[in-house]
């Protein structure tokens, strides 16, 4: 047999490796959210317990494996080049999919992927089978793909969505009847049921379900000989009674525990439901080879019925693929932006929101409204009475921490999150159902989210519409994964070795390129100055506060107008796009600032009210300097894309004129602004005054030349545009620097309180 099957087989176990880093970086969410956004226990914990359930996992996951190698073809109506060609194509395409969507920082399921990829492989492969053979029709497709297998997984995987979603709210609606926000001041015994109920489900899952699958000699023949009711049973007492010792007697937190236990469940859930979308593939075409090796037959006469039986899998490939994982999930930094919009969409505040509303889910929310309304009169007054007292939140502390950084939603949400998916997870995994993992974690997440009335009237729209867009990407995931796993089939079926190390070579660039773009993204992160929201709640510790995000403003306002104003003289599009997109970067930071006013205001003491008009007062002038900068950058890029006519000698020289002056006075007020030394405000208002004389000397002349010699008039329009908003910029600096400079010595001896 050729050689260019261990070639192959070499390319498919570094394509298996990279899958495993890229899908766990895509995964960890699943496992991750929950204790995340609790913040129970600090993160190093959340790793160390996350990547022991992931080593148990591993191991538990030799089940899953058949899967690939039958669960969506069927493996006696090929041979071994078509298979190994199936396996290839799904392998490379696995990796640029997960990979792109871990760029942008959504969760997509790595279960769909590789079902979409191995179907689209299989069909193509099944076409050029069928086309090959005049006795066999489109019609016959059926013979080739395992319709009632793959479409049974297909199912569970979309019923998983809703299934998820719904038990996911039940649970929490009737866990929070039962607790309230207010859990750690309910009776005892009531966290003591709360923590059987939870420590049962996730006990039973793990031991019972979870390690069934594992070859752990006396464990597994007790697991297997073991009465499932009586072991329900027993452990249901053990757990309630340990809670209530846990909570009465120690006087510890259960829920703690309960989200000790859940994360873990959930990384072993996740490790082995979810390691065949990493390795099945690799190892079905090890498999492959070792059959094919053994018959010295030509790889295109060799038939894989074999693949249909049961085959072990090799337990050292699985431990060595669950400490890739852990490692991954330890170094990936990929993973906290997946896990960010996870938690985002679920918190039980309201704030910045990262998806902007659309039609639908504001229709969405609108008939919803009226269905609430509806069930609201149909309920006794009595019992609307009582259900929303049980879900009234606690009272916002009138002081919050400085630069406190807040839990997402509680610990009761957080252990209904795990217990919920890991059960569901669990369950799926003992019927070798590879259920997606993502698709139930989120909808979990999101189910409870709603049962809990985090979406309110202020966040509903947008947070439906974050849910909207991942479930759209599942579908995308879904399209994309068929057709690029089918045209990669094809293209290997026509070129062979060729076309493998093409792909490849593709893959590995796009791959080193999304690398790099990621770690370049992150230093952007950590040099850019980001604004601060302002936390103090007298007008001295405004100022002081504020004085910082204004230094920082001007900082960034002076490269995005000098490096806006140098493209368009130089007409360098490049340069031009990526001013525009800092100008609107920093737009959105001032946004942000101004949809926190309502927070800052209610931390503010009652006699202390009167930094609040300074703070709003400071807002709304960066947001006139961001919205001048927006226009100026927005106004040069157009001029520029639509290639008009460049600047004339003149007016490019009276712009460097004004954009020198621009950048010392932004220098001598960012220094002042970042030292809090106003003494110097005075000096500055003076220059930014003599910079607003020279614009308007600048656009006296420019009419003169419009009158006498100037010919283009797009020309013109821009260049009375830049000059217009330049004197707005000016004037908008100058009141920020009169305020500080008026506000400064009255309240400079006003004590902290």
């Amino acid at each position: 047999m050729s050689d260019i099957y261990i070639y192959m087989l070499i390319i498919l176990a570094g394509l298996a490796i990279t899958d495993l880093v890229v899908g766990v970086s895509n995964d960890a969410v699943n496992f991750l959210n929950s204790a995340i956004g609790s913040k129970a226990i600090n993160f190093k914990t959340i790793m160390i317990i996350a990547s022991i359930g992931i080593a148990f996992g591993a191991m538990s996951s030799s089940g899953m494996m058949e899967v690939a190698r039958k669960g969506i073809f069927v493996p006696g109506e090929f041979f071994f080049d078509e298979v190994m060609i199936i396996f290839m194509a799904v392998m490379i395409t696995d990796i640029l999919l997960l990979d792109f969507f871990n760029s942008i920082g959504l969760p997509t399921s790595t279960t769909v992927s590789i079902v979409f990829e191995l179907l689209g492989a299989a069909v193509c492969m099944s076409v050029i089978k069928i086309n090959g053979n005049e006795a066999e029709s489109l019609l016959d497709l059926g013979k080739y793909i395992a319709t009632d297998t793959a479409i049974e997984i297909i199912l569970g995987i979309l019923l998983s969505v809703v299934v998820a979603f719904i038990i996911g709210g039940l649970v929490q609606f009737f866990s929070r009847l039962l607790l309230t926000f207010d859990y750690e001041g309910r009776p005892p015994f009531l966290a003591a049921l709360f923590g059987g109920v939870s420590l049962t489900s996730l006990f039973y899952f793990i031991i019972f379900k979870g390690l069934k699958g594992a070859d752990l000699g006396v464990v597994t023949e007790f697991i297997g000989s073991t009465d499932v009711y009586t072991f329900i049973g027993v452990t249901f007492l053990f757990w309630t009674a340990f809670s209530f010792v846990y909570v009465f007697l120690i006087k510890w937190d259960v829920y703690k525990l309960i989200i000790i236990l859940g994360t873990f469940g959930l990384a072993m859930a996740f490790a082995g439901n979810d390691l065949v979308n990493f390795i099945g593939v690799p190892i079905g075409a090890y498999q492959a080879w070792e059959f094919a090796e053994g018959t010295g037959l030509k790889a295109s006469e060799i038939n894989m019925s074999f693949l249909s039986g049961k085959l072990p899998s090799n337990k050292l490939l699985l431990v060595a693929a669950g400490l890739i994982m852990v490692a991954t999930l330890w170094f990936s930094s990929k993973a906290q932006a997946v896990v960010k919009t996870s938690v985002d969409l679920a918190r039980q505040d309201s704030g910045t929101e990262r998806f902007q509303s659309n039609f639908l889910s504001r229709i969405l929310v609108r008939y919803s409204i009226v269905a609430a309304d509806g069930v609201q009169r149909i309920l006794p007054d009595t019992a609307s009475n009582f259900i929303s007292s049980r879900f009234e939140k606690l009272p916002v502390p009138t002081v919050v921490p400085k630069h406190a950084d807040k839990p997402a939603f509680d610990y009761v949400r957080a252990s209904v999150n795990l217990m919920v998916a890991s059960v569901l997870i669990s369950i799926a995994t003992s019927y070798k159902l590879p259920l997606s993992t993502t698709y139930v974690t989120f909808m979990v997440a999101m189910g409870t989210s709603l049962a809990d009335r985090a979406w309110g009237t202020e966040s509903a729209v947008y947070r439906i519409a974050g849910v909207l867009n991942v479930i759209g990407g599942w579908f995308f995931t879904a399209f994309s994964a068929f057709t690029a796993a089918a045209v990669f089939a094809y293209l290997i079926y026509l070129g062979g070795m060729y076309a493998v190390v093409a792909l490849v070579t593709i893959a590995v660039l796009l791959i080193i390129r999304s690398f790099i773009g990621h770690k370049k993204s992150q230093q952007e992160q950590k040099v850019t100055d980001q604004l601060q929201k302002a936390e103090s709640k007298t007008i001295q510790g405004i100022i002081d506060e504020s004085s910082d995000n204004v230094a920082t403003v001007f900082k960034r306002s002076k490269r995005i107008y000098k490096n806006t104003l140098d493209g368009l003289i130089a007409q360098d599009l490049a340069i031009l796009k990526t001013s525009k997109k800092e100008s609107k970067k920093l737009s959105g930071e001032i946004d942000d600032l101004r949809n926190n006013i309502f927070f800052f205001i209610k931390n503010l003491d009652e006699h202390n009210l009167g930094a609040s008009k300074f703070y709003i007062d400071v807002l709304g002038n960066l947001q006139d300097v961001s919205q001048s900068l927006d226009y100026i950058s927005k106004a040069s890029n157009t001029h520029i894309s639509n290639n008009h006519k460049s600047l004339k000698f003149n007016q490019i020289k009276d712009l460097k004129e004004i954009i020198l002056r621009i950048h010392e006075i932004f220098n001598d007020a960012q220094e002042t602004f970042t030292t809090k030394d106003f003494s110097n405000l005075g000096a500055i208002i003076v220059e930014q005054r003599e910079l607003i004389t020279l614009v308007d000397e600048k656009i006296n002349k420019q009419v003169k030349r419009t009158k006498d010699d100037e010919e283009s008039p797009k020309n013109t329009t821009l260049y009375f545009s830049l000059l217009l908003e330049t004197r707005d910029l000016m004037n908008e600096t100058i009141q920020i620097a009169e305020q500080y400079y008026l506000e400064y010595d009255a309240s400079k001896f006003e004590p902290e309180n």
